[in-house]
């Protein structure tokens, strides 16, 4: 089942989820509008690999907007850190972002119970577009959970994500691979 606005405001006065900053405006019927944030990543190689910490190049979003391209992948964040203790976070794109073309994710829409963090955006666009920081780019839903949950989010060892962090978080999905767990510590000598 899905939280009516009621029952976000109710669960926010309660601290099962936590929104910061909290905007009473951006809460609809079912959702709160986020925000993306000021800063977007790009990876610094055309060709990555799931099994290596692929390096990123971070940027501020500039007051007069950027343009994105179709056929790069970037990765923004949104204005709002978050918590939800009890319940399933999903982000969804605005509609009115859908309609410039802009995907804000790729997969990873739903969240977990226990996530407490800002949330890494995967835009991509069809056509070329200007965006800005501050823009309203999605909306997240809340769903109740049925059944205890044996373990949050936060509390599993295996959560790649937990350290918070107001700029994009590239993929940690070497941190899968045992081996490649090994060689992240080490520094190559020449």
């Amino acid at each position: 089942m899905i939280l009516s606005d009621a029952r976000i405001r109710q669960a926010l006065g309660d601290g099962a989820i936590v929104i910061r900053p909290f905007r009473p405006e951006c809460l609809g019927t079912n959702s709160y509008d986020v925000h993306l944030g000021p800063y977007l990543s790009v990876y610094r190689s055309a060709a990555l690999d799931a099994r290596r910490l692929n390096p990123v190049r971070e940027f501020r979003i500039p007051p007069d907007g950027f343009v994105l391209i179709p056929g790069q992948l970037y990765l923004g964040v949104t204005e709002e850190y978050t918590e939800t203790h009890g319940f399933v976070p999903f982000l969804e794109g605005k509609s009115s972002v859908g309609r410039l073309g802009i995907d804000i994710h790729s997969t990873a829409g739903k969240g977990d119970e226990g996530f407490c963090n800002y949330w890494t955006l995967e835009v991509s666009v069809k056509l070329p577009v200007r965006i800005y920081a501050g823009m309203p780019v999605g909306q997240l839903i809340y769903f109740e959970i049925s059944g205890a949950v044996e373990r949050s989010y936060g509390a599993k060892r295996s959560a790649k994500y937990r350290t918070v962090s107001a700029h994009p978080t590239p993929s940690r999905m070497y941190l899968n691979f045992p081996l490649s767990r090994k060689r992240a510590g080490r520094t190559r000598r020449p």
